[in-house]
């Protein structure tokens, strides 16, 4: 019994010992050919390593110090002197795309040629016109033996508005001098229609030619350029006949008013006994006369253009049309009838 109870305190004082928690076991790393417990070859585990980082070498710095001059931006530098660059030849390539652009050829025919013809012609015409000026004069001596001969000068010009310019005619009268006079007749209406004309002539073909030559693409897939083209076509030429007409007439009248004779039959100091008139410089018109032949020279290269812009319009190809149909046509009845 005392045993016993020796046990059974003995056992009671014990304390059972925790026990720990069993963990798995790592498996083992299994080598490139499978088999455990082997030990990887440093060729594998070198290969197996990322690449190293390869950094640039940094520049070498020299000391900085208040006598170190700082270096100049170059990136900067190049930036503004290529945009300068840019903006220096921005302008002369637009020219040069649209000098490229332009089609010479064209002035090689009758279309383009005609055009150009019409663009000189018309700067001959008004310029011609525009800038004339003549003078006229005559002399008057009078019988009083205290009075000199007195010389008249007359200046005159485009427009030809002729009773709007003065001269001085002298008297023979002892209580007046001279008395202010004026030409007859105003030209200025067939003078201004004709350099109007002359102008609107030349602004037209300088925009037909810049058409033909830079976009003819759209001058020939257009019906409608064609057909506005040919009515002003011959609208400009019945209006160079009627300005060339007109200013012809006109250029008459200018020269018989404008004469010598009829200016000293217009003073009335010429009718009497007191004086002696006699003619004076009698006005040059010869590039009045030219300015009248270039404008019928305009008239008939309007007038031959308007076949070869007739061309141009889809009027001419229904014509083709119909004639290669009717053609046709009258074939296969022949044919028909040779048959039978």
């Amino acid at each position: 019994m005392a045993r016993l109870l020796r046990k059974v305190a003995g056992g009671a004082e014990r304390r059972p010992r925790p026990r720990r928690a069993r963990t798995a076991a790592a498996p083992r790393p299994t080598q490139p050919d499978g088999i455990p417990g082997r030990r990887r070859p440093l060729a594998l585990w070198y290969s197996s390593l990322p690449p190293p980082r390869v950094s640039s070498p940094e520049p070498h710095r020299g000391p900085r110090g208040p006598s170190a001059a700082p270096r100049p931006r170059r990136a900067s530098m190049s930036s503004t002197e290529s945009s300068s660059r840019t903006t220096d030849k921005s302008p002369r390539q637009q020219v040069d795309r649209l000098l490229v652009g332009l089609r010479w050829r064209r002035l090689e025919e009758p279309l383009g040629f005609i055009k150009v013809l019409q663009w000189l012609f018309a700067i001959f015409a008004f310029g011609s016109c525009g800038s004339y000026s003549g003078e006229t004069g005559a002399t008057v001596r009078c019988n009083n033996e205290a009075k000199d001969v007195s010389t008249i000068i007359v200046s005159f010009g485009y427009p030809f508005r002729l009773n709007r310019v003065q001269y001085e005619m002298p008297l023979c009268d002892d209580e007046s001098t001279t008395k202010t006079m004026h030409l007859m007749g105003d030209f200025s209406a067939p003078a201004e229609f004709f350099v109007t004309l002359g102008i609107f002539s030349f602004f037209y073909t300088i925009a037909a030619l810049v058409l033909y030559l830079r976009f003819h693409n759209i001058y020939t897939e257009n019906r409608r350029f064609p057909l506005v083209d040919f009515c002003v076509t011959v609208s400009f030429t019945f209006f160079w006949l009627v300005a060339a007409a007109a200013w012809g007439k006109g250029l008459t009248d200018v020269k018989g008013a404008t004469r010598p004779s009829s200016l000293t039959a217009a003073m009335s100091v010429c009718h009497g006994e007191e004086a002696v008139c006699s003619a004076g410089a009698t006005p040059s018109m010869g590039l009045a006369n030219i300015s009248v032949l270039f404008g019928f020279i305009s008239f008939f290269l309007w007038a031959g253009n308007c076949w070869f812009v007739f061309k141009e319009t889809p009027w001419h190809g229904q014509g083709q049309d119909q004639g290669q149909g009717a053609g046709q046509e009258s074939a296969a009845e022949q044919g028909a009838v040779e048959k039978q």
